[in-house]
This record gives C-alpha cells, structure tokens and sequence, in this order.
C-alpha cells in the first residue's frame, strides 16, 4: 500500500511556515507544514500547471525575444510547459522565494518535469515575484502566477498584495504592450474577474481539468493587457 513519506521540509522566509516534500508511491507531493493535509501539488496532477504556460506562451511565441516571467516555481511543469511554447531567443525568469523548493527542482522531483531548471533559456531567481514587477517597468510578454492557491494567500498571507488592485496594477506596469497576464487559482472566485477588468485587463477566466479529462477542474485567468 502506498504511503506519504516525509524526505524534507523546507521554510517559508519572513513567514515562519513550511512547505513539506513528500513521496508517495512514484510520485511526489508538497504539502504545508502543520496544514489540513490538503495537497498543494503532486507530479501525477499537473494539467492546469502546464496550461497556464501553454495557453499564454503560444500567443506570444511569434514575438521577437520574448520574454516571460514565472511566479513560483513549484514542480517545474509551469516552467517546462512554457520553454516547449517558446523558441531559442526567448527568455524565461522565475522568481520563487523558497530556497528549499529550487534545490528539489534540481534533484528527483526536477526530473519528473525534464529538468526545465537546466535549460539555457531558464533564469530562477531567488526573490519575491513582487519585487522583479516593480523593478522591471514593460519587461515582459507574459506574467504567469502561480504563487498560491488562488487570489486569496494560502502559503504566505502577503502573496495576497499580489492579487489586489495595486498588485495587479503593477502587473500591468510590467507588461509590455498587449501583454498577457495568466493567474492560476485551484477554485473560480467572480471578484477577482472584476479586479481584472478594473485593472485594465481584458479578462477571460478557462477552467482546466488538473488531470487528463476528467475530476477537479481549476481556474485559469487569461488577461491581456489593453495598453
């Protein structure tokens, strides 16, 4: 019979809180410490991590350089969804702030992905996605989110400036001319289309199957920046 086994856990900065890594069978799952038990994400179930790429990256792949940003690396399958879109000249930057969770993407769980990690056009920033928005004025094609759980902060309560008006302002600020936002959430939330929208964005909300064709469906925000 299949087990959860704990093989590292790793901190959360400024927020006391940890991320766990477990295996289970063949795959692996990332749990938070001391939380319900609810998975965050396992290798099994990546669907909705690959669209999130997938669905922006291909509107963009015709664009000369393009470069693309990733908040939270996660298990990588955002990160390798969006290099297989993009030609040679593009560049893809991930910010993600947990130490712990780039050093398991350059192990055994990174190679459930391809080892994305170690491709030419990857950058992986040890930084919060926040500050590269503001630090980086039109430097992107596509800004992809998937820092937590939906617009609400699971994993760090301050993730949540990110999906208020002056995050998803500052979204906007970063993009370039028609610009795509994509924003993962595990559930629909009706606010945050109207956040969007308010925001600028022309906004569509896609639900994705988290696995082959079949059971949970999660949300998916495409929003294109009108300036």
């Amino acid at each position: 019979m299949k087990r959860f086994v704990l093989i590292d856990t790793a901190a959360i900065p400024d927020d006391g809180g940890a991320l766990c890594l477990f295996t289970y069978g063949d795959d692996f799952v990332i749990k938070i410490q001391g939380g319900n038990g609810n998975q965050l994400m396992n290798t099994r179930m990546h669907g909705s991590e690959d669209a999130l790429a997938a669905i922006p990256c291909k509107r963009i792949a015709q664009r000369p350089s393009p470069r693309v940003l990733i908040g939270g690396l996660g298990m990588g399958f955002t990160l390798a969804s969006a290099l297989k879109h993009l030609g040679g000249d593009a560049e893809v930057q991930v910010a993600e702030l947990v130490p712990g969770v780039i050093e398991w993407n350059r192990g055994p769980l990174g190679e459930k992905a391809g080892m994305p990690i170690n491709d030419p056009r990857t950058r992986v920033l040890r930084s919060d996605v926040a500050d590269i928005l503001r630090d980086e004025p039109q430097g992107f094609d596509a800004i992809l989110l998937d820092v937590d759980n939906g617009p609400e902060g699971l994993t760090r309560k301050s993730n949540s400036w990110l999906y208020s008006s002056t995050g998803l302002d500052a979204c906007a600020r970063a993009l370039r001319p028609k610009g795509i936002l994509a924003v993962w959430s595990a559930s629909a939330d009706r606010t945050f289309s109207q956040r969007l929208i308010k925001s600028g964005f022309k906004a569509e909300e896609v639900q994705v199957f988290a696995h082959g064709d079949l059971g949970t469906r999660h949300t998916i925000w495409i929003a294109e920046n009108r300036s």
